[in-house]
């Protein structure tokens, strides 16, 4: 029996699997890095060691310390999570060698399934239908595109589309390069890619006594780099005679490797002209998967229970499987840029806080009529797993992802509009992320109907007016959020006032010169001298005047909230300051502003084409040289990180005058890397 579990992981799994352990009365362990030493996780637990260091390398992926720790706390078990070791046979070995209970796979089935070389060629002789492997030196022009995959890993590191053979060299090369820094395994292969395929997985549970479990499947399609962003069970154009042979497919590769715990077989779908589904297997984690959630929220399963009680040497509960209830849709919340290649963000979390959450790392409490003969529910419930709280710091170390946000209704559409309303109310005060795109996705009609496919960012776009990356709050929302944070100001000011402070700020018995407030919106660029909003106005007895803002009213004005009056219509907005960051809410959208001093200082410009570090990391690699002549969007140089891969391009046509790093170089935000003048 276990009693003592150490989760070697950090973050929301590891919050996630606290969650359940203190449900069962299971005492719990965490491990911290130094950067994570005031993470929730750490908080969580009821006790906590330190793994001295930042680096995944020096922490999280050091097998020898994580054992070291367990015994040093008292554990009797080890939890991996996911990512990091959870796949790594030799750390399942280590664990079971020091006598305690793995939570996990038999490693034979982690070393098996941990090469997506080998794992393939053990499903054909299983019967699964698989991709055909493609030899990097026999790859032709009839075989384009292709995946260049990494054999060992998996999260989209070590994975480069090509479709033209003067570019696979170069793929094949960075593809190697990446894989070997994150999973130490630099080797790599090429598959037939397929541009419109659908990333379909099946959630198998299997115990030591012979009986394995599929618990249908998700739909995991809409993607970024090869990572997951949007996750749903069931998927919307999965019918009962495909699920039924991918289920079959499912435990024939469980069966083939003796699997033991929880597992997720991955398949990529596609549908010929006949409109019959053709599947093909892509690999299988032998782990928990970051979007098991949805599966828990529709079979009503505690999928970490379950692995606790399988890992004990438990048979599964009698009967099988649980049949679907509803539907159930996540959303990766991620410290990223989408409009900006997807660029991580790091800085302070100052206010983290999603409206109408009913159950955080556990199932949402059902209330009314909810079985298989009836759709009444009485309403949407909503789950959040969460890696961060108020105060929390994003930093460059790890992976961006910030939290887990999960709807779960009696039909697809109500689902996603829940989660839709509840994403686009929460308050996410301090660093930039993807809510605005996936609120927009779970909005657009091609999503609603079920017309998605790994390529939906590249058909509906991102960047424009109308792109899936762009804010919810339009031009104009944004500058009444401004003229709202002004005059927040102005009441914060004269609150703190120590003589007259029930005078408006500016106010004068005859006219006299307006009160002027700058603000830069996130997302615009510092050094471009018109990107800037100036909010002008003046309160007398008349009420508000405003430059620019004809129709608008002033209704009431404290340091924390603004109403006024647009075109007839209140608008409330609430607004928030941190040090050099104003944000501010209104059902128009949340808008971020960063205070502009009146005068620009002339000393801070920058040379004109130069490039600057977007985010802190590492040189990897130096494309050009000074001297070097470039056009518009050729890579410079790239940057690792949050384990991922970053290309600086260059921003026009001309020749690179400054290249001030090099390769290894560790670098600030605001670093500058390049100088590459037009012409």
């Amino acid at each position: 029996m276990i009693t003592n579990l150490l989760v070697a992981n950090r973050g929301e799994i590891a919050r996630r699997v606290f969650r359940t352990c203190s449900a069962l009365g299971i005492g719990t362990v965490a491990v911290y890095s130094d950067a994570d030493a005031d993470a929730p996780h750490v908080a969580d637990a009821d006790a906590a060691v330190r793994l001295p260091g930042n680096a995944p390398g020096d922490t999280y992926l050091r097998a020898d310390l994580l054992v070291k720790a367990a015994a040093e706390a008292g554990a009797d078990a080890v939890h991996p999570g996911y990512g990091f070791l959870s796949e790594n046979a030799a750390f399942a070995r280590a664990v079971t060698d020091a006598g305690l209970t793995w939570v996990g796979p038999p490693p034979s089935a982690i070393e098996t399934m941990g090469s997506k070389v080998e794992s393939k060629r053990l499903m054909a002789a299983a019967g699964v239908p698989v991709l055909p492997e493609l030899a990097v030196a026999e790859v032709t022009e009839a075989d384009l595109p292709v995946l260049v995959k990494a054999s060992a890993g998996g999260g989209g590191r070590g994975m480069r589309i090509v479709s033209a053979l003067a570019e696979l060299a170069d793929a094949v090369a960075s593809a190697s390069a990446e894989a070997g820094s994150a999973f130490g395994d630099p080797t790599v292969f090429c598959e037939r890619y397929l541009a419109t395929g659908r990333h379909i997985e099946v959630q198998v549970l299997a115990d030591a006594h012979g009986t394995v479990w599929a618990l249908g499947e998700r739909e995991c399609s809409i993607q970024r780099r090869h990572q997951k962003v949007i996750e749903e069970a069931p998927s919307p154009l999965v019918d009962d005679t495909t699920r039924a042979r991918l289920c079959d497919a499912a435990v024939a590769a469980a069966r083939a490797v003796d699997y033991v715990g929880a597992g997720t077989v991955e398949f990529l779908a596609a549908t010929a002209p006949d409109g019959t589904v053709a599947f093909y297997f892509l690999e299988m984690n032998t782990r928990l998967q970051v979007e098991h959630p949805v599966t828990e929220c529709v079979t009503g399963l505690d999928l970490v229970a379950l692995q606790l009680s399988v890992a004990e040497g438990a048979p599964l509960p009698p009967g099988g499987p649980p049949e679907f209830t509803g539907h159930a849709i996540e959303v990766r919340l991620y410290a990223e840029d989408p409009a900006l290649d997807w660029q991580p963000q790091s800085g302070t979390l100052h206010r983290f806080a999603v409206p109408g959450v009913d159950a955080e790392f556990q199932l949402p409490p059902v209330s009314g009529e909810w079985s298989q003969r009836t759709t009444r529910h009485s309403r949407p419930r909503l789950r959040l797993d969460s890696g961060v709280v108020d105060g929390s710091l994003v930093g460059v170390h790890y992976d961006p992802m910030l939290a887990k946000v999960i709807a779960w209704g009696p039909d697809r559409v109500s689902a996603a509009r829940a989660l839709a309303a509840a994403l686009a109310g929460a308050e996410i005060h301090g660093v930039r992320t993807n809510r605005d795109l996936l609120v927009n996705v779970l909005r657009h009609p091609a999503f609603l109907a079920g017309d998605i496919d790994t390529a939906f960012f590249d058909r509906h776009g991102l960047t424009g007016t109308s792109g899936l990356a762009a804010p919810l709050a339009g031009p104009e929302s944004v500058r009444l959020s401004a003229l709202a944070a002004a005059l927040a100001q102005s009441a914060a000011n004269r609150g703190a006032a120590t003589v007259q402070g029930r005078l408006p700020s500016g106010w004068r018995n005859v006219a006299s010169v307006p009160q002027r407030k700058r603000y830069l919106p996130a997302g615009a660029a510092p050094d471009e001298p018109d990107t800037g909003i100036e909010v002008s106005y003046r309160l007398s007895r008349d009420g508000l005047r405003a430059e620019g803002y004809d129709g608008v009213a002033l209704v009431s004005a404290t340091a924390e909230q603004v109403v006024l009056e647009v075109g007839g219509l209140r608008r409330s907005f609430a607004v928030a300051r941190y040090p050099g960051l104003v944000a501010v809410e209104s059902a128009l959208g949340s808008v971020t502003l960063t205070p502009l001093p009146r005068f620009r200082d002339p000393e801070s410009a920058l040379a004109s084409g130069s490039l600057v570090a977007p985010m802190p990391g590492t040189v990897l690699r130096l494309a050009v040289a000074v001297g070097d002549q470039v056009r518009a969007g050729q890579p410079v140089l790239w940057l690792e990180a949050m384990k991922m891969e970053h290309k600086i391009t260059a921003p026009a046509d001309g020749v690179v005058t400054e290249l001030p790093v090099g390769v290894g170089q560790q670098v600030e935000v605001g670093t500058l890397l390049a100088v590459v003048p037009g012409e």
